[in-house]
């Protein structure tokens, strides 16, 4: 019996974990997927703290029938002590968002650079080799981060505030992929105007990683309209609203603009292939929830 027929004695679970989880898009993008697909499994969200990864970790290894789970905040890091192996991008960034039961073993991945990078190639955007200027290096900014210098990305200039979380975390995560990878890396104060309208227009890519301009009806940008050149790629992680001001710019200044919709999609398509091998219908499902 498929999931289109609905839950059985068969039905397989995959799970969010994270405190809070109700506002997640993922249970209507994912279970939507699932059905389109014949998958017979159910999307469920758990609101978990970090203390308490231990005992839900336990209790999830025990179910023949849960297949992985993704994992939002507070638990990104903490999780990582309850798995047996990270790949790629998860073991470089020490952060999880994804993982898989195999057998007996759990498997953490990190899906949110890769979401990222495939919106852009699917918005014509071929990142190999360009300077990237990322402002923002926080959770989905150093998912990026990463995933740009695995992905060939030639130089990264990344802003956030001096002095804050963000800003040291940042470098020491550039430290760790530019041995890892050819990308150069280099940290700057976003308070700094100057260096920053410097970089945008030597730069090819300019992503807003941060959460400025999210909201219906919000016209905050960190990026004034002036620094913006006709040949800037220009994208947002933000996807609420569908044009942030910083995307609504960006085309008023004739730039090729790539919203944070995509993203989403993407990451989420990502995380069905590794616990599926399974390909999400991104467009369909993009029509039926988000139009």
């Amino acid at each position: 019996m498929s999931n289109i027929d609905g839950i059985s004695g068969h039905t397989h679970l995959v799970a969010l974990l994270g405190n809070p989880t109700s506002h997640s898009l993922s249970p209507a993008i994912h279970n939507l997927s699932f059905k389109l697909l014949g998958i017979d499994t159910v999307y469920l969200c758990f609101d978990v703290n970090a203390d308490e990864l231990a005992g839900v970790m336990s209790g999830l290894r025990a179910m023949e029938s849960w297949d992985g789970c993704n994992v939002t905040m507070p638990c990104k890091q903490a999780i990582i002590p309850h798995l047996d192996r990270l790949e790629g991008a998860a073991e470089l960034m020490g952060a999880v968002n994804v993982v898989k039961k195999e057998g007996d073993t759990l498997v953490g991945y990190n899906t949110d650079g890769v979401g990222f990078m495939t919106n852009l190639r699917k918005h014509g955007v071929n990142a190999k080799g360009s300077r990237m200027v990322l402002i923002g290096p926080g959770g989905a900014g150093s998912a990026i981060l990463v995933q740009a210098a695995l992905d060939g990305v030639a130089s990264i200039e990344v802003f956030a505030r001096d002095g804050g979380p963000s800003y040291h975390h940042a470098g020491d995560l550039a430290e760790r992929v530019c041995e890892r990878t050819e990308c150069t890396i280099e940290l700057h104060d976003l308070d700094n105007e100057d260096d920053l309208r410097e970089c945008i227009q030597a730069a090819d890519i300019l992503v807003n990683a941060t959460s400025v301009g999210m909201g219906e009806g919000c016209t905050d940008s960190l990026v004034q309209p002036e620094f913006l050149t006709p040949d800037l790629v220009v994208a947002d992680v933000v996807y609420h609203p569908r044009e942030t001001q910083l995307i609504c710019d960006a085309k008023a200044k004739g730039c090729r603009v790539v919203p944070g919709l995509g993203m989403i999609l993407e990451q989420a398509a990502a995380g069905e292939a590794i616990w599926y091998d399974a390909a999400m219908p991104v467009d369909e499902i993009a029509k039926s929830i988000f139009e």
